[in-house]
């Protein structure tokens, strides 16, 4: 269910848990929002098997989160924390939300089991299979849903497991100490001292390990299933010359099929 007006997003970020999207995407979306783009958040899972908080305290982070992302929850379903699994109904519901916001940019977990629990969680993996499929379905005339039919232009994936490598990374650096904020608004998360692990310390230098590939200081890494069209080389070159790495302008990617 949309909780917002259904006006167009530039950008979804969907993750399986409440503190997913900024974990993965977080420092990306408050780029875009600063540059003027709208970006919407869609969460799986209540998130309610984790260590800290319950579903309830967990809604109202993902809220004071999103304040500080410069997001809008869009929508919040219950499909069950370690029990997420792909289904057809799933499916129709992720695609009325793309059809209702028409982003041209999704970004999505890894849907594909790597090695090692940390990031191929299944509950990632469903994720980001279940947002294949329901764009899929949102691209189709026929399909069974309210609203006019919308192709995603890109989707991009985060969270992905050892093996594979980003093949673009987004620089965060000018906005760090803001997604570090957004992260410490899950309090029942990374600031809560039953937990023995530092996780904001973790993430953080994730994000130094993936700016250091793309030589700037912090950044967000991403996986393109198909290759990335440039209009002009210098582009990149001057791109890297400005350290201003961003994710394609999303009004200016061409609406082909993936």
């Amino acid at each position: 269910m949309m909780t917002q007006d259904q006006r167009r997003y530039d950008v979804l970020s969907i993750g399986a848990h409440p503190d997913d999207v900024e974990v993965g995407t977080g420092g990306v979306l408050i780029d875009l929002a600063a540059r003027g783009y709208r970006c919407g958040l869609v969460i799986m899972t209540h998130g309610e098997m984790g260590t800290g908080g319950n579903a309830e305290i967990r809604a109202k982070e993902v809220e004071d989160a999103a304040a500080i992302l410069g997001a809008d929850v869009l929508a919040r379903f219950d499909w069950g924390d370690t029990r997420l699994a792909d289904s057809y109904d799933k499916r129709l519901k992720i695609a009325e939300v793309i059809r209702a916001a028409r982003p041209k940019i999704v970004l999505a977990p890894y849907p594909h089991v790597g090695h090692g629990r940390r990031q191929s969680h299944p509950d990632h993996v469903a994720c980001g299979v279940i947002t294949l499929n329901g764009a899929n379905l949102a691209a189709l005339k026929k399909a069974d849903l309210p609203g006019e039919p919308h192709l995603v232009s890109r989707i991009f994936h985060y969270f992905l497991p050892p093996g594979v490598t980003p093949n673009f990374v987004v620089n965060i650096t000018p906005h760090f100490d803001r997604w570090i904020e957004a992260l410490s608004a899950h309090r029942s998360q990374f600031l809560n001292p039953e937990k023995s692990r530092d996780y904001i310390e973790h993430l953080s230098a994730m994000a130094r390990s993936f700016g250091m590939q793309a030589r700037c200081k912090y950044g967000q890494g991403f996986y393109a299933v198909e290759p990335i069209l440039v209009s002009n080389l210098m582009h990149l070159v001057e791109a890297d010359e400005t350290d201003s790495r961003t994710l394609p302008d999303p009004h200016n990617l061409p609406n082909t099929q993936r």
